[in-house]
């Protein structure tokens, strides 16, 4: 079953290719772009991207994961709608993971410490032991963060390196779209029904409509 994973929780747009087996996965292509503020403009033409690369058509997916947050809500919410509208019209499911879990599946062994940018001098954080969340996700200053960890990964772990004090790994920022899929596999296989695409997104947005009119001063 080939698989189209989204993830636009981080500064970076991601669109990748998955092809679930029985017993396992394989990774057909992957096109990432950080730009904060263009997830809008850069996620179609990634899946275009994807889909080229691998001869494939929308028609030959049988699945959407996404990656629900934590982040941004602007930026998030362009992969869930896009993962949503897209799944709709193919009549195919839809499944969602915290971004976050993205990470520290792909981080492997030990305990690590997935830190992404909150902005607003903060992180979305959650911590991990062999792969597998142990606390999370939360959104604190990086002063604040707490848990047992050895390492640290995501963008926000680069950031504020200095001070989590453990090795940074510098070559995982952004959640990778194969262990997103990993990460919903056996719903997958299993042909679970679909999950709507709910963001997780932890505090409210900075902008927010107003509770009334002020009134004018004569």
């Amino acid at each position: 079953m080939l698989v189209l994973a989204l993830d636009t929780a981080t500064p970076a747009s991601t669109a990748a290719l998955v092809e679930v087996t029985a017993d396992g996965l394989r990774g057909v292509a992957e096109r990432r772009t950080v730009d904060p503020r263009a997830h809008g403009e850069r996620l179609a033409p990634e899946i275009a991207a994807v889909l080229a690369e691998a001869g494939a058509r929308p028609a030959d997916l049988a699945a959407i994961v996404a990656g629900l947050g934590p982040g941004p809500f602007t930026g998030l919410r362009v992969g869930l709608a896009t993962g949503a509208s897209m799944a709709q019209a193919l009549g195919i499911p839809t499944y969602g993971v915290c971004s976050l879990d993205g990470l520290g599946r792909a981080a492997g062994p030990g305990r690590v410490l997935v830190a992404t940018d909150a902005r607003r001098r903060e992180v979305y954080y959650a911590t991990y032991l062999d792969g597998v969340r142990t606390a999370g996700p939360e959104v604190a200053k990086p002063a604040e963060v707490t848990g047992d960890y050895e390492r640290v990964c995501g963008e926000g772990g680069l950031k504020y390196g200095d001070i989590f004090g453990v090795p940074v790994e510098e070559h995982l920022l952004y959640p990778p779209g194969a262990a997103l899929v990993a990460l919903a596999a056996e719903r997958i296989r299993e042909a679970v029904p679909s999950e709507p695409l709910t963001p997780l997104y932890l505090r409210r947005p900075d902008a927010v409509e107003p509770a009334g009119r002020k009134p004018v001063l004569t």
